[in-house]
């Protein structure tokens, strides 16, 4: 179909064009962007924690009672939990993944470092690589005889006593690349905190930070051979023995020991959804916000379309009295339409860009990808020939006779 008549058409009504295109321009930028940030959060969403995620358990206790001695409380604790049926491994630690606790270490690898690398999260507790169910890419796990007890490693820091300190670690794949790109990690020493130097180990795949600041950060973790007594257990069971395992730990728990409180006791997927409750809550907006855009750029169509041909149908008699079929006014009100569609989500794409630039400044999210432009473009190419289908069909509707009405 030849476009000039409908282009000549559009500049006798300039403001109504202008408005649908500015429309669809402002959807365009706005979609495209908030489906990219909507992508951001799923993958977050979905980021890979390197442990038994459905197995897990956490049961956190604070003592009311006489202060005891928390060594022997939490051999004792361990004890009576190891001896529940279903119970594959248990471990005193100092924090989970995605639990949102905060401890955390300065790295350096040259002890002459005015800065650290980076910052890890250290875990603490022994037989933690066993109960988290982590993968090991190189070296081997931390063993009982590498482990030191926390105030032992305390006094001994004080006095300068380098038996008394843990030796070795075990660090993750992402760490390692990071403080030793395209080498071997094994056997390289790093120096924790106030420079406590350890020896790399072991190198494990994945293991996530209980707290997430910045997700290219988010894996830089590593085991530390210190026993804790914190009263936080991590128990790994099989999936449909949680619910009964949890219950049990609990009265096991109580019955050594009725003057403590239960902090925490909940399944490892637990701790997780409650991470992700902001980023699922901020995807169903963001999804909300696409959706309702979309209807409401659809609805601007529609009405347009039948304010045009409530305007043209004298026009549109005029062509069908001259043999225009009903073929030719609808394919006519569709390409109108498409060329609308165009100029509106050409210029969508340059505001797209626009107002990925200003979030890349202020917030520091990454490029927009080009991928999302084109697919954009044919969401909004599709919603317009839908949305303008119906009054174009009305448009073909109109009958001869109508040309020779006055209106």
């Amino acid at each position: 179909m030849d476009i000039l008549p409908i282009l000549s058409t559009l500049r006798r009504h300039k403001i109504t064009a202008l408005l649908v295109i500015l429309e669809i321009a402002l959807t365009c930028a706005i979609v495209c962007n908030a489906v990219f940030l909507v992508s951001q959060r799923l993958e977050r969403i979905h980021m890979v924690s390197g442990v038994a995620e459905h197995e897990l358990l956490e049961v956190e206790l604070a003592n009311i009672g006489p202060k005891a001695d928390d060594s022997a409380r939490t051999a004792e604790d361990l004890a009576a939990l190891r001896q529940i049926p279903g119970v594959t491994s248990v471990a005193s630690v100092n924090q989970l993944p995605f639990a949102n606790s905060s401890n955390n270490s300065g790295i350096k690898i040259d002890r002459k470092q005015n800065k650290s690398s980076l910052n890890a999260t250290t875990y603490y507790g022994e037989n933690i690589a066993d109960t988290f169910g982590l993968q090991l890419v190189a070296g081997r796990f931390l063993k009982a005889d590498d482990y030191v007890d926390i105030d032992t490693a305390k006094k001994a820091f004080v006095a300068g006593d380098a038996k008394g300190l843990p030796k070795n670690t075990v660090i993750t794949l992402a760490m390692a690349e990071r403080l030793w790109p395209g080498q071997q990690a094994l056997g390289k020493q790093i120096y924790m905190g106030n420079d406590l130097p350890l020896t790399v180990v072991g190198v494990i795949k994945n293991l996530v930070r209980p707290s997430i600041w910045d997700d290219a950060t988010a894996q830089y973790s590593m085991l530390v051979p210190i026993q804790v007594s914190d009263g936080v257990y991590a128990i790994r069971t099989a999936p449909q023995e949680r619910d009964r395992v949890l219950k049990a730990a609990l009265e096991k728990l109580k019955q050594a020991n009725p003057h403590r409180v239960v902090l925490q006791k909940r399944t490892w997927d637990e701790i997780r959804e409650k991470f992700f409750q902001n980023d699922r809550a901020m995807t169903g907006l963001l999804v909300g916000v696409c959706v309702a855009l979309l209807v409401v750029t659809a609805l601007g169509i529609v009405g347009l379309g039948s304010f045009w041909v409530a305007q043209r149908r004298r026009q549109i008699g005029v062509r069908r009295a001259l043999g225009a079929t009903r073929g030719n006014i609808l394919h006519y009100f569709q390409t109108e339409n498409f060329l609308l569609a165009t100029i509106g989500i050409v210029l969508g794409m340059a505001l797209a860009y626009g107002v990925n630039l200003f979030l890349m400044v202020h917030y520091e999210l990454p490029r927009l990808p080009v991928m999302y432009l084109p697919l954009g473009a044919v969401v909004l190419w599709l919603i317009g020939q839908v949305a303008v289908l119906g009054p174009a069909m009305r448009a073909a509707a109109v009958p001869p006779v109508v040309a020779t009405r006055s209106v």
